[in-house]
């Protein structure tokens, strides 16, 4: 009878073992994480190596390994071309093991890649991405939109304006899948604040000369020039509006629907001081943003960005969830990570809500004056806290098919 018993309790504790030892699965013996985003061309400053440079610290301070296999980052290029994305992911899934994908930072690019990587079973985690269709009719069970959308991005910036009375707008607007999903969120709530959309004019992407389309906006009788674009399209926009005098003079404003801190860099203060824009993040916001920074601009030579910033967090988190889940294999990792509160220097209390959107508060900033600022990267004050709760949209008012009704 003992002899019975002692065989059942070691067969029990090999199960275990067993179980365990199945658990703690890790596709490849490595955990590979891919950082695609603009390397070249108008997003570099805003993602591009800084990115992979801040992907790798996360890695670092995780310890190096996880679940005791190594972690390891690949990067490329996507050369902000849908197609070009779609081949490198497919590339990376199929013949390279990557497990999540990261970035993006251009909205055809993030779609494609997000639809991809679901029928793969690898998740995505936009932050570059801004089109609320990532957490819309696009998303899927292994998507997660991290940073900021165009939603948050319109709604943080139009409610204060219109209450100091900029009712009437007008768009300039890039012509592609972010700037169109941009313009419809901004101009949805404009209108819902009780401001009023004049017209709107579209420019190729990239583009350098927005001489043509300031005039018809200054001729509009708008309030508010709204630059529904990005990146090197912004600062261009911006630094011609400044050289023709528009939104000197206090008849009209200038207002980016995504300004970054690079970007206000690439300005100057001289030129974009006064600047309203909504972000998520910045590098000066309390003691350990700062700490982050000044480890990160001495390996990259500039501040990070918001989405460099991001894409720390996303790398931290997630292999915080592969170690929970004890396996990289995507499904059980996207689970764990529905189930967690992110707290890092970019996140506080942020949870990732059905339809994929993270949840976390934004913030309404204004680019300093040249006397305001006490240092080279000293550019930006923050005005305003929106609450996660204000700064996305509305659960009830998701098109994504995953969210229960």
């Amino acid at each position: 009878m003992k002899k019975h018993l002692t065989k059942q309790l070691y067969a029990i504790v090999a199960g275990v073992l067993l179980s365990s030892a199945a658990q703690a699965q890790i596709s490849g013996d490595v955990v590979k994480i891919g950082i695609l985003n603009g390397m070249t061309g108008p997003y570099a400053s805003i993602s591009g190596k800084g990115s992979v440079v801040a992907a790798q610290m996360a890695v670092e301070d995780f310890g190096g390994k996880v679940l005791d296999k190594p972690i390891q980052i690949v990067s490329a290029d996507h050369q902000n071309k849908p197609d070009v994305g779609a081949t490198i992911a497919r590339q990376w899934i199929e013949r390279d093991g990557v497990d999540m994908i990261a970035d993006m930072d251009t909205s055809s690019v993030g779609i494609a890649v997000q639809k991809l990587a679901a029928e793969k079973g690898v998740i995505t985690m936009n932050t570059g991405s801004g089109t609320t269709a990532l957490t819309n009719k696009e998303c899927t069970p292994l998507g997660i939109h991290y940073a900021y959308d165009t939603y948050a991005l319109a709604a943080g910036l139009a409610e204060p304006i219109i209450r100091e009375g900029g009712k009437k707008w007008f768009f300039i607007t890039a012509d592609y899948v972010f700037g169109h999903s941009l313009e419809q969120d901004a101009t949805k709530v404009v209108k819902a604040r009780g401001g009023e959309v004049l017209g709107s004019v579209r420019h190729p992407f990239p583009s350098t000369d927005f001489s043509s389309y300031l005039l018809q906006a200054q001729n509009s009788g708008a309030d508010v020039i709204a630059l529904a674009n990005a990146g090197q399209d912004t600062t261009n926009a911006i630094r011609q509006a400044a050289e023709f005098g528009i939104g000197r003079d206090g008849k009209q404003q200038i207002v980016g629907l995504l300004v970054f801190s690079a970007d206000v860099k690439a300005l100057g203060l001289a030129v974009a001081q006064g600047l309203k824009f909504v972000d998520s993040w910045y590098w000066d916001m309390n003691d350990e943003t700062r700490a982050f920074a000044k480890r990160f601009m001495q390996r990259h030579g500039a501040a990070p960005t918001s989405d460099q910033a991001a894409v720390y967090s996303v790398v931290l988190q997630y292999l915080k969830a592969v170690e929970a889940a004890g396996t990289d294999e995507g499904k059980a990792v996207r689970a764990q990570l529905g189930k967690m509160k992110f707290n890092d220097m970019y996140h506080k209390n942020a949870w990732v809500r059905e339809d994929g959107r993270v949840m976390h508060d934004m913030y309404l900033m204004q680019a300093k004056s040249p006397k305001e600022s006490t240092g080279e990267w000293d550019l930006v004050k923050i005005l305003e806290v929106i609450p996660a709760e204000k700064a996305f949209i509305p659960l009830s008012e998701s098109e994504c098919p995953l969210v229960k009704k």
